[in-house]
């Protein structure tokens, strides 16, 4: 959890809006970030006090994605479950045209800078999570199992399930392989696929990067629509963050952690760094990074770009 961080997927780092940036690349901010330079946030007296704004990536949570139910290899494998059967269960793949898959997962809550003591500004921890802890795991929730059930949480998919819609994300695909994925697109996941419906099932492709990122990518979707997920960046967001129902798309970078860290081995001289946006093409950062039988789980780090206001207290 250390050792495999992709720390350079901090920067940029920018102070007092668009003014001033550090390392990184200026085009890895997401559109519509924070440009004021000065702002003011309600103190522990409830008075405002006045500061500058700042904006960074900063790690936020863990995915686990995984084909055993409450397995955890964040944890070293060990079970979630204390013997109660709850409603996750392993589900049989169907081999039939197409091949199908599907994966539980496990969110954790994982502020490592301020774990390490790095980031104890109040206004830039949007959530007050202060330590590693679970906050949602799909076999508890129905919806993630049964796609007619997802329908509910999600009634817009039947607008988006016909041949000219995934059509059109091939253009998001490019985009967030050359730079960031398309915000207004939010029914893509680029070249991973349809983000719809929201749940753990999958027409595989046989790439288990490509398969698990999708399904990262709409477990964010599925949180942002649920209200369990919040919008960092932003003029409004410099205080606290905000509810916003669809994913915000450029307000998340990965990083896979498990089985083999994204911070290690071959990586492409197109890529920037160690993190790739949601819908990077897996050729680039991914499909490599599978052991069969003991690595076909998958972790993952989201970044979050987080937009704060710094203040004397």
């Amino acid at each position: 959890m250390i050792t495999g961080v992709c720390w350079t997927c901090l920067f940029p780092v920018r102070m007092f809006g668009d003014f001033t940036s550090f390392g990184g690349d200026e085009s890895d901010v997401p559109d519509g970030a924070a440009t004021t330079p000065v702002c003011a946030c309600k103190g522990k007296d409830e008075l405002p006090s006045i500061g500058f704004t700042a904006g960074a990536w900063l790690p936020a949570r863990l995915v686990e994605v995984v084909r055993k139910p409450y397995c955890s290899p964040s944890l070293g494998g060990v079970s979630l479950n204390n013997g109660i059967r709850l409603w996750g269960g392993a589900k049989e793949t169907d081999q039939g045209s197409a091949d199908k898959s599907f994966y539980n997962y496990h969110y954790w809550a994982f502020p490592l800078y301020e774990m390490l003591d790095l980031l104890v500004q109040v206004n830039c921890d949007p959530d007050g999570m202060k330590g590693m802890d679970l906050m949602y795991l799909s076999e508890v929730d129905p919806t993630w199992n049964v796609d007619e059930l997802a329908f509910f949480i999600n009634p817009e998919a039947v607008l988006f399930a016909n041949p000219l819609a995934m059509t059109a994300c091939a253009a998001d695909g490019i985009s967030a392989t050359a730079s960031k994925p398309i915000q207004s697109m939010w029914w893509c996941a680029g070249t991973w696929g349809n983000l719809y419906p929201f749940t753990g099932n999958i027409a595989s492709d046989a790439s288990g990067p490509r398969d698990t990122s999708l399904l990262v990518t709409r477990i964010l979707a599925s949180l942002h629509r649920k209200g369990l997920a919040q919008k960092t960046y932003g003029d409004d967001a410099l205080c606290q963050g905000t509810i916003y129902p669809m994913v915000p798309k450029q307000q998340y970078k990965m990083s896979m952690m498990f089985p083999v860290p994204e911070s290690q081995g071959p990586t492409s001289s197109m890529t920037k760094n160690c993190c790739h946006n949601i819908g990077e093409s897996t050729f680039l950062w991914g499909d490599w990074r599978t052991i069969p039988g003991t690595g076909e789980d998958y972790v993952y780090m989201l970044w979050r770009y987080t937009d704060c206001c710094v203040t004397p207290h």
